[in-house]
């Protein structure tokens, strides 16, 4: 039951110390790796067809790379002593999982509307979001910190934490790795339209799963908080696929019903506008109290899903399924 304890551990040590500044992060490492990657890429093809060939060999690389590096240093951990890298492990999990990362970011723009400081409010925002975030009232700061909490419960912790299920921290590093080259190169725009397509296919594969389990966390958890969870089933089942995204609207729109409000609608991006489709009623105006109920949703379907997993692990464990660790 090692496996188990390990995942405990990893979702103990994000919750508790989550991804202090001063330590160095995989993503990082990541990154300078899909941008080297990319660069050797460009040398040598520019045509979109050999681009497009490349866009197939990127993620082989990066994921691949990521779960190979990883498996390496757990095996050169386990040859000094298991428990070395039982710990190794479980340290590797946390860094793919950001539950106090996330929720921690939704509670600083929480504060400052709280305090009444608009201004920071939308610095704050725009340290988590892509729109333009200078000129936002209050609901609308509300709606953009309460969709990325949504959206990101499924790249932040059901994602990562589900690969770590199935395969430990190496799946969970090829997982954070696929996440990673989708926001830097998988864009549908005119440098990356070519070489990003098979990332943005990619994580869009790998979430497809999750996105839906976290609809039922969020449910679940909207239950578990007297909030209104039919809603919340109703609404996915309404809005979910309006989205331009096959697995963002169903955090989303889980997250819009159980709290009883409206999402989406018009955004700013470097000045260009673009609509968003909507997501739940709007039954009433959107405010700062939205932000804490999205956090504690957030925090909550990430405890039942470690709960669930885990059990689910333990069980496959105990009847001669094997494990990873």
């Amino acid at each position: 039951m090692t496996a188990v304890w390990i995942i405990w551990a990893a979702v103990v040590i994000d919750l508790l110390i989550g991804d202090p500044r001063w330590l160095p992060h995989p993503v990082i490492g990541m990154g300078k790796a899909i941008r080297a990657v990319e660069k050797l890429i460009r040398a040598r093809t520019q045509s979109p067809a050999g681009l497009k060939r490349a866009g197939i060999l990127l993620p082989l690389i990066v994921a691949g790379g990521s779960y190979a590096i990883t498996l390496l240093l757990l095996m050169l951990c386990a040859f000094i002593h298991p428990w070395l890298a039982a710990g190794a492990e479980a340290v590797l999990i946390a860094t793919t999982i950001a539950v106090k990362g996330l929720r921690d970011a939704g509670l600083e723009v929480y504060g400052h509307l709280r305090a009444g400081d608009l201004p920071a409010a939308r610095r704050s925002l725009g340290m988590i979001v892509g729109r333009d975030t200078a000129h936002l009232d209050e609901p609308e700061i509300v709606r953009g910190t309460v969709e990325t909490v949504a959206e990101n419960i499924v790249d932040a912790v059901i994602s990562p934490l589900l690969y770590a299920l199935i395969g430990g921290a190496p799946l969970a590093m090829a997982y954070r790795a696929v996440n990673t080259l989708d926001s830097m190169v998988g864009y549908k725009n005119e440098k990356y339209e070519h070489l990003g397509w098979a990332s943005a296919r990619l994580d869009d594969i790998a979430n497809w799963i999750p996105a839906r389990l976290t609809a039922g966390l969020v449910a679940i958890s909207a239950a578990m908080l007297s909030l209104p969870w039919r809603k919340s089933i109703a609404t996915v089942r309404r809005d979910a696929r309006k989205h331009p995204s096959p697995n963002s609207g169903f955090p989303e729109s889980a997250v819009a019903g159980a709290l009883g409000i409206r999402l989406g609608g018009e955004n700013s991006y470097q000045g260009i506008v673009s609509f968003r489709a909507y997501m739940g009623d709007p039954e009433r105006t959107l405010n700062a109290e939205d932000i804490r109920t999205s956090t504690r949703l957030l925090l909550a379907s990430s405890v039942i899903f470690a709960v669930i997993g885990t059990a689910a692990l333990a069980i496959v464990i105990a009847a001669g399924g094997g494990g990873w660790a």
